[in-house]
């Protein structure tokens, strides 16, 4: 059996500017973004292990939010999920997988949740 470690960020929402239809384009959607990060594992954690033995949750936040593109529009909510999944494999070496889930809150009518899921492999 092999170890795993998944941190996580679930329902962030943040405004981005996506769309691809004329009333979606030049305001920013609201967005909710779940993110789960899977990282090398440390051999061991013990009560006095160093934050730098993991990753801090802190970095997935920034990923979603401060690392996306002031004034750029993703025309498709997948190109904003790809483009958190590469901030955090260029962020730290350890990252092996990361999974975004977006929903689009704007278009809910009746509290479904529309969106999409990008699970992105390390290469």
């Amino acid at each position: 059996m092999i170890d795993s470690l998944t941190l996580e960020v679930a329902d962030l929402e943040h405004d981005v500017l996506t769309g691809i239809y004329s009333e979606e384009t030049g305001k920013p959607q609201p967005l909710r973004i779940s993110i789960s990060a899977q990282m090398r594992v440390a051999e061991r954690y013990e009560p006095d292990t160093p934050l730098e033995a993991s990753k801090n949750y802190m970095d997935l936040k920034f990923a979603a939010t401060d690392a996306l593109p002031p004034g750029v529009h993703f025309k498709l909510i997948e190109a904003v999920a790809d483009h958190i999944c590469e901030t955090l494999f260029l962020q730290d070496e350890r990252v092996e997988a990361v999974t975004v889930k977006i929903v689009k809150l704007a278009i809910a009518e009746k509290d479904e949740k529309i969106g999409i899921t990008l699970t992105r492999h390390r290469r």
